[in-house]
């Protein structure tokens, strides 16, 4: 049930396995420098590809150990949340699912109006502790595995797992996702590895942006709404972390949406937290069954559609 990794080489075993021994040293060095550059780890990849913004915790607690191995199945089987409701908008089998991971207003299922954003709201909140422990592969390592339905045996067999588990279930389930066309106006993108997801943010944001996530982690209460309410973007990439024996994330941008910063505050303990919320411009493509819909009476493209994001999401801004 695991997969191991093999520790990187070393610069010694390079030059002996390539007969670098009789170049000049100057040559050599050169050489190793390039393919020092070309096998570079994750954490380098983001020193180079975002040298302004430093890596957050919420990234670097995602990092695959070097020489470890990887548990697929009490990876798989332990994690919370499930797949974001996100990816389905438009699919009907998502339409009552809410986000077991997402902070809830016990009421709306973590839904609210845009109107809704005023000191005078109180929400009966509930923070769930996240427990996906899946880490990012280089890419190196992520790219040599197949990640499409076609070859799920063969990825099934990587990780020594029955085609009839649950863990195959919920692994033909995260590539299915993943292959589902977007929606109009959605670019969308499945990541297996950190690099993957910082080019693919690059490509939609620029250089000039920074992540922000949830790492709150708080009881259920009641929560009312302080002062201090913002908006950081009118643009975004939002990450959600799917089920998968390593870290994949489904990111997608959508240029249509603001994304808030809300200060809470606990009306048994007074405990404050900032939670991430996205709020949706337009909803005029959504399925008409979508929860969201159900829960605050309202019609696609008729008002933005607001969601608290989950404590697993990684969410790129500009600066």
């Amino acid at each position: 049930m695991e997969l191991h990794l093999l520790p990187n080489l070393t610069c010694l075993s390079l030059i002996a396995s390539m007969e670098l021994r009789r170049l000049p040293i100057l040559t050599c060095l050169s050489l190793l420098v390039v393919l020092s550059y070309a096998s570079q780890p994750s954490e380098v990849y983001w020193k180079l590809a975002l040298p302004y913004s430093p890596m957050p915790k919420a990234v670097r607690d995602r990092l695959q150990p070097s020489g470890s191995s990887i548990n697929a199945s009490k990876i798989l089987l332990n994690a919370i949340p499930a797949d974001p409701i996100y990816i389905n908008y438009h699919n009907p089998a998502a339409a009552d699912t809410p986000n077991e991971d997402q902070p809830q207003d016990t009421s709306r299922k973590g839904y609210f109006l845009e109107k809704d954003l005023h000191s005078t709201t109180k929400m009966k909140m509930h923070f769930r502790i996240t427990t996906n422990k899946a880490t990012f592969l280089p890419r190196q390592v992520a790219d040599s595995i197949p990640f499409s339905s076609n070859k799920l045996p063969e990825i099934l067999s990587r990780f020594s797992l029955k085609q009839d588990s649950e863990e195959a279930r919920l692994m033909k389930e995260t590539i299915q996702n993943c292959e589902r066309p977007a929606l109009e106006g959605d670019s969308r993108f499945c990541a297996t590895s950190l690099e993957s997801l910082i080019d693919f943010s690059v490509s939609k944001l620029g250089k000039n942006i920074k992540m922000i996530s949830n790492e709150v982690e708080m009881g259920s209460q009641e929560y009312e709404l302080g002062e201090g309410v913002k908006v950081v973007a009118d643009k975004s990439v939002v990450c959600h972390k799917l089920k998968y024996p390593y870290a994949v994330f489904y990111c997608h941008a959508i240029h249509k949406t603001k994304v808030y910063t809300l200060p809470f505050v606990g009306t048994q303990d007074g405990k404050k937290a900032e939670v991430v919320a996205s709020c949706h411009m337009d909803t005029s493509t959504w399925n008409p069954k979508n929860v969201a819909f159900q829960v605050l009476k309202v019609k696609p493209g008729t008002v933005p559609v607001c969601h608290f994001l989950p404590r697993d999401d990684l969410i790129w801004i500009p600066k």
